[in-house]
């Protein structure tokens, strides 16, 4: 146990630019989601209203079961997504434009549920999102390193003729897969359990 977080510790140590780019662009878009619902127009912004308020409203009678799976398989398919993206060497931008896009929604989602119910969708945003969806963002974040770091090191292998451990490489690109499949079953149990229980509260 001690040796693998040392080894963490190391690997972050080493590259550390490359998480310092990617929490630096992800926030950039976070940013740029909150502040994204103060550019669009008023009709845009009543629809946007509208929705939610028929999402909250609705939310006590929706299956919390298929909640659950719904949430899992979405979540799921980012994760994946981005996995198998790093191992092709092209994946590398599409792999940070999915990372930026989620943080945008976040903000955006944010800032939306606030500005439709004030005071109340402070509350309302803070159960809606926290501390799931920051512990997905995470993950995002955590997937997104490994297979960004995945790609450098298969196109460091394959064209710049570098001798990398490949067995040793790929056993930890498929145990971060693992892990962020197991966090994920939590963030979705939570959200659709514990998060639409309080949320049904408010309603």
């Amino acid at each position: 146990m001690k040796k693998a977080i040392f080894k963490a510790k190391n690997n972050i140590k080493n590259q550390k630019k490359l998480y310092v780019i990617l929490i630096g662009l992800a926030l950039l878009a976070l940013i740029f989601g909150i502040v994204f619902v103060f550019l669009i127009s008023e009709e845009n912004m009543s629809y946007i209203k509208e929705n939610l308020t028929i999402f909250f409203s609705s939310i006590k009678d929706k299956n919390r079961f298929d909640s659950f799976l719904n949430s899992l398989l979405n979540n799921n398919i980012y994760i994946i997504g981005i996995w198998l993206l790093g191992i092709s060497i092209i994946g590398l931008p599409i792999i940070v434009i999915i990372l930026l896009f989620k943080f945008f929604i976040f903000g955006f989602s944010l800032s939306s549920i606030i500005f439709t119910f004030q005071w109340s969708g402070i509350l309302k945003a803070i159960v809606h999102l926290f501390p799931h969806q920051i512990m997905f963002l995470i993950v995002m974040i955590l997937i997104s390193f490994y297979a960004i770091s995945f790609c450098i090191k298969l196109f460091n292998y394959l064209f710049l003729k570098k001798i990398i451990n490949f067995k040793d490489v790929m056993s930890k690109y498929m145990k971060i897969l693992l892990i962020c499949f197991l966090t994920n079953l939590f963030i979705s149990f939570y959200e659709a359990y514990v998060s639409t229980y309080f949320l049904s509260l408010f309603n």
